[in-house]
């Protein structure tokens, strides 16, 4: 595919199609219904399914249904909408089901408004469904990022048999950038656990209820043994200017690229400022913040919510550094002007100290 000037939402379903996705079932939201509208358009054309279904409770039920045949299957919502879907998500967790499930986070709590946020993290990285669980979640913070981590989504889902949620801001899911698509995967995983409605299939039995305690609890120690092993491959970040940083911000999403804009323009006056961007928010790159907490003499984590993400920084430090935090929410956006003031404060009260 040719490089095309595109949303971050259209990139997001446009990602799906090429990672070979072929059942998309969702309800509108704003600010994540381009996803939707564009695979009304988009999945027929493939060969796949689109359905607007009566809510996202019955949307997420036909995720589980659609993944349990073995089909790559998304859908996508905004903060509402998730919290809606936890149940089905923890279903899906407990069934093994591979899924992938967007969240274009907006402000809260309650209808809140559309305007971007953050305030999503506890809830989708933390488990917001009942029981033990993990979900790997992905970060981007542009619109090829939207594409490619979509289509990585898919298969660390298929992997892991685990469902995989993709993350953005309404800022980034509303932006217009230049994304060069990849070429569509040709080999898709054989799934022989899947219920197909054939002869071969037809002894497949997918659910996740175990009634004795001895049995569920082997099938949760089962489900930890593939979350130990993805946090020991799958941890994905980014750093700019960390070799020499006194002060650490930690950032993902749109605040990433707002936050490195100021960094760059304090670095160009003399201050050692650097980035650690998590691009997988579970796993958290935590193994690395604690290593730089060896050199670094403070860190700051900056969030669209009241303070959620500081906490993972706060434990991977465990207490060796300070850790500041700076919070913008209810849809407010920090400027680039705000967090250059905000840096330069905190690196002259504690990185110079060092």
């Amino acid at each position: 595919m040719a490089v095309r000037l595109i949303k971050g939402n259209d990139a997001i379903l446009r990602g799906a199609i090429l990672a070979g996705c072929r059942a998309f079932y969702g309800y509108p939201i704003t600010p994540s219904s381009e996803i939707a509208e564009a695979a009304a358009k988009l999945m027929p054309a493939v060969g796949g399914v689109f359905l607007q279904s009566e809510s996202e409770i019955g949307a997420i039920q036909m995720v589980y249904g659609a993944g349990g045949a073995g089909l790559r299957v998304m859908t996508a919502s905004s903060s509402p909408g998730i919290s809606l879907k936890q149940e089905g998500i923890s279903y899906l967790v407990g069934s093994e089901v591979p899924a992938v499930i967007v969240d274009i986070q907006r402000g809260g709590p309650g209808l809140g408004n559309i305007a971007p946020a953050q305030g999503d993290y506890n809830q989708i990285v933390k488990g917001g469904g009942h029981g033990d669980y993990h979900i790997p979640v992905l970060a981007p913070n542009s619109p090829q990022e939207m594409c490619d981590l979509t289509m990585l989504a898919f298969d660390l889902a298929d992997r892991y048999r685990n469902p995989v949620i993709v993350t953005a801001d309404g800022f980034t899911g509303q932006m217009m950038e230049a994304v060069d698509f990849p070429a569509p995967v040709s080999d898709l995983p054989e799934k022989e656990w899947a219920v197909k409605g054939t002869a071969e299939t037809d002894r497949n039995l997918i659910n996740s209820i175990h009634l004795t305690p001895e049995e569920l609890e082997a099938h949760v120690a089962h489900l930890f043994e593939k979350y130990k092993e993805c946090e020991e491959k799958e941890v994905r970040f980014e750093e700019v200017h960390t070799d020499d940083a006194e002060l650490i911000v930690v950032g993902y999403g749109i605040v990433s690229r707002l936050a490195r804009s100021a960094i760059e323009s304090l670095r160009a006056e003399g201050l050692k400022i650097g980035l650690l961007r998590p691009i997988t928010l579970w796993p958290f790159p935590k193994v690395r913040l604690a290593e730089l907490a060896e050199t670094a003499a403070a860190f700051i984590a900056v969030e669209m919510s009241t303070g959620q993400m500081v906490d993972d920084v706060r434990l991977a430090v465990e207490g060796r550094r300070p850790v500041h935090f700076h919070g913008r929410w209810g849809g407010s956006v920090p400027s680039v002007e705000e967090l250059r003031e905000v840096f330069a404060r905190t690196y002259e009260a504690e990185g110079r100290a060092s």
